[in-house]
């Protein structure tokens, strides 16, 4: 056993410090990927630990990963250099609810899905939801500042987040709040992957559950008249609060495991959420039909009560896990590209996939230009494995050309990081840098995630000036 995780046992305990190679080898994967196993993994009951643990990380010189449920899809929460994994599993309540005000304190390990379900009987609701609700925490979904389908009207988790505490570099407590004057450091934090340092509470925002709620299908003969429906959708002043698409394969796929209801032999779904007052909702119902319907739409209807409306989202959010009926495994790429180059990008990934003979679903968030094509192929075959890695970063590539960019809610972690240079300037890179300096100077906070490898947040700032 390591002299570290010795001194955090003896300061903390064998219920809440794990240093097992069988109870750490839980920590060393993600959805995405599998890397090293950390040297002690922490299970905390509250801030005070959280913080002790990584003061002694601090004076051992040894990294902090902080982990919620494991479910991100680019290793970012995946040790790479040993060290400490804060798991917060056990740090899931609801530690004040403000009706009035609608706001709520929660703890980081807290389920997404579950807070929604703790305040509906109060009228609100929390909405960023995305597909991996039913077991994301809360403080992942700040890490990546995630969102899910209805981030089209509602936004994304940083327009959510009204204050956050958090864990620093010298273990000390520190707390932001959207209502103090002066710089948005809350907003600094979401989406900072837990490079800047570890989130212990998060304030969020709750909104008042809508009057009505209606839930539409339209089926369409192609992706690419699907995708032109909702660029005009959009561009007639039109924000329902969520516009889906999937393929043939995606929606073959999901109705035969949900039986939701979607229309057989479609050549592309659209899943139209509509929210609101009552009349306003049967109001944007039939101007968004008309619209479909003029771009090819060949059948139109809405959900007829609850449950069918609860079974149509399963289906769409269940996307991912019923492509196991097709392929053992599959990679969802996450990227964006404006709404109205979304018939072209659809058109360039089906010619990527076919290039390197890989089958491809489609599913994503269209209301944003948000994809999530999955390339689906076997592990076990190195062609395949190589296929598909140079096939997402052609897809990445294309998302770029087209005005788009390499991340929409999934984050950059370990997998995008060397991309990232694609997007930004060394001197925006410079600036980032900079930004994590100030907040954790000695790196030790999730490294090796975000920022492209040779391209330390200091050399990049060296490389900077040296070009000025």
């Amino acid at each position: 056993m390591s002299a570290f995780a010795s001194r955090l046992l003896a300061a903390l305990g064998p219920e809440v410090v794990l240093t097992e190679p069988a109870d750490l080898a839980v920590y060393a994967f993600d959805a995405f990927t599998e890397n090293a196993l950390p040297s002690a993994a922490l299970i905390p009951r509250d801030a005070r630990e959280v913080a002790i643990a990584v003061r002694i990380a601090g004076e051992c010189g040894e990294p902090v990963v902080p982990r919620g449920a494991g479910t991100g899809l680019c290793g970012g929460a995946v040790p790479s250099r040993g060290g400490l994994v804060i798991a917060f599993a056990r740090m899931n309540r609801i530690l004040e609810l403000d009706v009035r005000n609608r706001r709520a304190r929660v703890q980081p390990g807290l389920i997404n899905l579950d807070l929604s379900k703790a305040v509906a009987g109060h009228g609100v609701f929390f909405a960023p939801d995305p597909s991996s609700q039913k077991i994301s925490m809360i403080g992942g979904n700040v890490g990546t500042n995630a969102g899910g389908p209805h981030c089209l009207s509602y936004g994304t988790m940083t327009n959510h987040v009204i204050g956050l505490t958090y864990v620093d570099d010298a273990g000390e407590l520190r707390r932001t709040s959207l209502d103090d004057p002066g710089y948005d450091l809350t907003g600094v934090l979401v989406g900072s992957e837990g490079t800047l340092g570890v989130v212990t509470e998060v304030e969020v925002r709750l909104l008042r559950l809508p009057e009505a709620v209606r839930v539409c299908v339209a089926a369409f003969p192609d992706v690419e008249s699907a995708s032109e429906a909702v660029s005009a959708i959009i561009g007639a002043g039109l924000v329902p609060t969520a516009l889906e698409i999937m393929d043939a394969l995606i929606t073959r796929a999901v109705e035969a495991h949900y039986h939701a209801g979607y229309p057989a032999g479609a050549g592309a779904v659209l899943l139209v959420e509509i929210a609101g007052a009552n009349d306003d909702v049967a109001a944007g119902e039939a101007a968004i039909a008309a619209i479909a319907r003029a771009h090819g739409a060949l059948s139109w209807r809405a959900a007829r009560d609850r449950a069918e409306r609860d079974l149509l989202w399963a289906a769409r959010k269940g996307a991912a896990g019923a492509i196991g009926r097709i392929a053992p495994n599959y990679y969802i790429q996450d990227a964006c590209v404006p709404r109205t180059r979304l018939p072209e990008v659809m058109h360039v990934i089906d010619e990527i996939a076919r290039a390197h003979r890989l089958p491809v679903g489609n599913v994503f968030h269209a209301g944003d230009g948000n994809l999530h094509p999955l390339l689906m192929f076997d592990r076990r075959i190195p062609r395949e494995v190589q296929a598909v890695i140079d096939a997402g970063v052609e897809i990445l590539t294309a998302c770029i050309a087209m005005g788009g960019t390499i991340s929409g809610e999934h984050g950059i972690g370990f997998e995008k990081r060397e991309t990232l240079s694609l997007v930004f300037s060394t001197d925006d890179l410079a600036a980032m840098g900079r930004v994590r300096d100030v907040f954790d100077p000695r790196r030790a906070f999730n490294p090796d995630k975000i920022f492209p490898s040779g391209a330390a947040c200091g050399e990049v700032g060296v490389r900077a000036a040296a070009s000025a």
